[in-house]
């Protein structure tokens, strides 16, 4: 079943589909990550592409839960960032193609919120 965004900022960014899939830098066009649509409930995401770009990406729904903090970090299986909690993958981030980036990212299922940088 689709969700119902609430809010949704892009900042040279796209996606390939209205709130997840393929994540791209709208300066330069490269493939930047992937987020997986199904599994999270709010994402914020700040990043600076290897182009130079600034980007953003900040998304929730109208069902969304109000997430609750967490310690514990997002644990990464293959290429991607998951949940510790069920090891559901959340977010894919390629690191050759982003300078930097701040991921703040909630987790559909569990409800934790969780924090990433480099």
């Amino acid at each position: 079943m689709a969700r119902v965004i609430k809010n949704k900022e892009l900042t040279n960014t796209r996606l390939a589909t209205n709130y997840g899939g393929w994540i791209y830098c709208t300066k330069c066009n490269e493939n930047i990550g992937y987020l997986c649509y199904s599994t999270y409930d709010e994402i914020t995401l700040d990043y600076q592409c290897n182009c130079g770009s600034i980007g953003k990406i900040k998304i929730n729904f109208e069902d969304s839960l109000a997430g609750q903090k967490c310690n514990s970090d997002l644990i990464t299986i293959k290429n991607r960032f998951c949940c510790p909690h069920d090891n559901q993958p959340l977010l894919t981030i390629l690191d050759q193609k982003i300078a930097s980036y701040g991921i703040k990212i909630t987790c559909k299922d569990c409800h934790n919120t969780y924090h990433k940088t480099k």
